[in-house]
């Protein structure tokens, strides 16, 4: 298939085509940063793009190592459902135990779009489309919980809620 550089070369080229194609949206001309991805102000939960040989998802990921803490920041996330599938016609999947390509598990709440790949130059345009628009829906609707969430969060955590 790929040597490792070829696809090391191909990746960069996907993640520099997304970045040209969100540069290039009118609505964010402008802006020097548009996805908070790790920045999110509560310790091991961020925003993720996912893409892979037959999908791409959005997600925001819940990745506290301890099983007990992870299920109750889920649990607490999980309280502003409604606010964060807001914009989502079909709701968001929510996976307490997904498990990563490194078999890491981790919680997520994603959305996500099967048949296309990340390998075909052809499929990238709809990659680009569905990441900007739902990461887009998807950290807007993070924000508006943010604050209150981790208030919740660092509360539990000074506590020993866990």
């Amino acid at each position: 298939m790929y040597t490792k550089e070829e696809k090391k070369a191909h990746i960069k080229r996907f993640w520099e085509g997304f970045d040209f194609y969100c540069e290039n949206r009118p609505e964010w001309k402008g802006q020097k940063k548009k996805w908070i991805l790790h920045d999110t102000n509560i310790g091991h939960v961020d925003l993720k793009f996912d893409v892979g040989k037959n999908f791409a998802a959005v997600a925001l990921e819940i990745n506290y190592r301890n099983p007990e803490t992870r299920l109750k920041i889920f649990e607490l996330t999980e309280r502003y459902r409604p606010m964060l599938e807001e914009g989502f016609p079909n709701g968001l999947i929510w996976d307490f135990a997904y498990l990563r390509d490194n078999g890491q598990e981790v919680a997520r709440i994603y959305c996500r779009t099967d048949g296309i790949d990340y390998h075909r130059v052809s499929d990238w345009q709809a990659i680009f489309t569905f990441f900007a628009e739902n990461m887009y829906r998807l950290q807007n609707n993070f924000l508006d919980i943010q604050e209150y969430l981790a208030d919740e969060v660092n509360a539990a955590l000074r506590n020993d809620a866990f």
